[in-house]
């Protein structure tokens, strides 16, 4: 049974600012904050459980958690196509399972702030988890400003730079389009016949790219979708550690 997280933390949140016409902005603050990566499939029946706990992340109330859900397509030969699945998603999470001393990749696959979390799904150590990370001064400052770009697309200003103690990290910046409330009948597959919803999916993605000023135009599909957002973290490719990460949700950027 899936528990209600309850994380509570009386700490420094990141700024967003915006006013009509001039795009959006948003500076990380000086505390950490927690990127958790789902490994999802929707051809994978012990999947829907790990999707449902992922949207249950209430990002107004604890904002210091920055989720993301990679679909990976390693399933997709059981019959039914993840039509988010990305390539690019199947060779991170190897790369993080070896990082993590482990040879195998599985879905439902949770990584907290790139460590192997086996027990997701226990509140109590996750929330611990949490607070014990966010406790801490981020390594990296980010500051994005995200603008319209055309109909199906996003341009993103990123500005990261390390903290003192971080100077010599082989760090790298990550940016990602997500968007929630998607819907899909499946229609094959181990989930035949259920209606899955999928929540902060990445829909986009690039990286890695070099720590300073950095321009990217992400693809938006569902241009009139208000439940997207931009996510950006710093990375320290050589050993996985990631520094700081942000989200940006892009309603707050709206005229």
């Amino acid at each position: 049974m899936l528990t209600t997280l309850t994380v509570a933390l009386a700490m420094g949140t990141a700024a967003i600012s915006g006013t009509p016409g001039s795009g959006c902005r948003i500076s990380s603050p000086p505390q950490t904050q927690v990127l958790v990566e789902l490994y999802t499939s929707q051809g994978c029946s012990s999947c829907p459980p790990a999707d449902k706990w992922l949207s249950q992340f209430d990002l107004q109330a604890n904002p210091t958690v920055v989720p993301l859900a990679l679909h990976v397509g390693y399933w997709d030969y059981i019959g039914w196509k993840d039509p988010y699945a990305r390539r690019e998603f199947n060779a991170r999470q190897r790369w993080l399972a070896e990082l993590n001393h482990n040879g195998t990749v599985y879905t439902p696959g949770v990584f907290v702030q790139s460590h192997e979390t086996p027990r997701w799904y226990e509140a109590g150590n996750f929330n611990a988890a949490v607070r014990s990370l966010t406790a801490k001064p981020a390594r990296a400052k980010i500051e994005l400003a995200v603008e319209p770009a055309g109909a199906d697309k996003v341009q993103v200003r990123a500005q990261t730079t390390l903290a003192a103690e971080a100077r010599g990290v082989d760090a790298r910046l990550f940016v990602a389009l997500t968007e929630s409330g998607l819907d899909t009948h499946v229609k094959a597959g181990e989930n035949r016949g259920a209606t899955l919803r999928n929540d902060h999916v990445a829909r986009d993605w690039s990286g890695p790219l070099a720590i300073g000023a950095q321009s990217v135009a992400l693809a938006a599909p569902n241009a009139a979708s208000a439940q997207r957002a931009v996510i950006a973290f710093v990375q320290d490719v050589a050993t996985g550690e990631v520094l700081q990460a942000v989200r940006l949700p892009l309603v707050a950027c709206t005229p």
